[in-house]
């Protein structure tokens, strides 16, 4: 048995398919030698006539996945001149999971993803850390989409149709071939329009912004080192713990897509990134001190005003901030989150940096607070932000 062989039987009974992978490279030109052997499916094949569910389930498996599942790992990764290590380094980056040497998994269109990736590495055009970075972006947010895709069409089948969860559920499966080119069209398209949008705010316009943060710092802020100059608010419903505990599950369910719904609008009408939405909080970003103080005002605004959800606790902080993974890190990052436990419910608060950023803008009033104590910073000076001049946000 040589060291790969034993790598691989300990490691396909391991629990975590996303464990850390083994330090192969992506770009090795090792490639296992695939078996001459004709495929063997893992299950018995079935006897007598398929369900009408289970021919569906399998068409629209083998559209989704580009054919009949007939190949081994160790035959993929020999396909794209791989080792099997280096393969299963860029399958749990996708966040697929752990698959047996006699496991027939792949299809054709799985060898050819798996080259598309590696030819990045060999050409030159990526490194591998970046190709695993990248690869692993896909997965993750894919599998966050599509998620919440099925979990809409599930929804709308139950409202629409007068079904319960478990049929919708079922029904899902007759419903997607119908929608599947269109839903892929339309994201193509969108990645491509954020790709432009990303290369734009994190590319072409980062040293207007770094400049921008200049006035009022001295150069030896916590934050200093950090890339980008970003403003960063929090938005926190009141009382929602006690609120969800009190209602049944479709309830919630509706109050917690009407929060994000509302959210992610006025954060996009005003120029903004939603970053994340965890439970009752809305994590999000803007280029300038005055767009995050817009949509701020108008978070805190249609909160208050909304007949269903609670009011809301907003901050927002001027500051530089670290991006990666789709995530953003700092001291400004956790200053906002702080003030937000401070703010009154419907208010908006900011700290003394970012109300001198917004000083002479006559859109804005800014009400200095009693000094606070907050963990991690010490003593500041919290600032109250309040409309001034102006219609603030318009959504149509």
């Amino acid at each position: 048995m040589n060291d790969e062989d034993q790598e691989e039987r300990v490691d396909s009974s391991a629990p975590n398919p996303a464990a850390v992978p083994e330090p192969a490279s992506v770009a090795d030109s090792h490639p296992q030698q695939a078996s001459t052997r004709q495929p063997v499916h893992s299950s018995n094949p079935p006897t007598g006539t398929m369900s009408a569910e289970r021919l569906a389930m399998k068409a629209l498996e083998a559209r989704l996945l580009g054919g009949e599942r007939k190949l081994r790992r160790r035959e993929v990764a020999a396909g794209a001149g791989l080792s099997l290590l280096s393969a299963r380094k860029l399958w749990r980056a996708l966040g697929f999971p752990n698959f047996g040497d006699e496991d027939v998994a792949f299809t054709e269109r799985d060898q050819a993803a798996l080259s598309t990736v590696v030819d990045l590495v060999r050409s030159g055009k990526l490194t591998e850390e970046a190709a695993i970075s990248v690869t692993r972006s896909i997965g993750q947010m894919t599998d966050r989409m599509v998620v919440w895709q099925i979990e809409a069409l599930v929804e709308d089948m139950v409202h629409e149709q007068g079904v319960t969860d478990a049929v919708a559920r079922k029904r899902l499966v007759n419903e997607l071939p119908a929608l599947v080119d269109a839903l892929e069209e339309v994201l193509v398209y969108s990645w491509r329009r954020q790709l432009n949008a990303g290369v734009q705010r994190l590319a072409v316009r980062a040293e207007a912004g770094l400049q921008a943060s200049e006035e009022g710092r001295e150069g030896d802020e916590d934050d200093a080192p950090l890339p980008l100059a970003r403003a960063v608010g929090f938005a926190d419903l009141v009382s929602y713990t006690s609120l969800s505990r009190r209602m049944n599950e479709k309830t919630l369910a509706r109050l917690v897509q009407r929060f994000e719904n509302k959210c992610a609008e006025i954060i996009s009408v005003g120029g903004g990134r939603l970053v994340k939405t965890v439970g009752d909080e809305v994590l999000y970003i803007a280029e300038t001190p005055a767009a995050g103080a817009e949509i701020s005002l108008a978070l805190a605004q249609a909160f208050t005003e909304d007949e269903i959800l609670p009011e809301a606790r907003v901050a927002m902080v001027w500051g530089r901030i670290l991006s990666r993974l789709g995530d953003i890190y700092g001291p400004t990052v956790n200053l906002a989150a702080r003030l937000t436990t401070l703010a009154d419910p419907g208010t908006v608060l900011v700290d003394s940096m970012t109300a001198s950023a917004l000083d002479h803008d006559e859109r804005f009033v800014l009400e200095p607070q009693p000094p606070e104590n907050v963990r991690g910073f010490g003593e500041i000076r919290p600032v109250r932000l309040g409309r001034g001049l102006g219609k603030g946000l318009v959504l149509d």
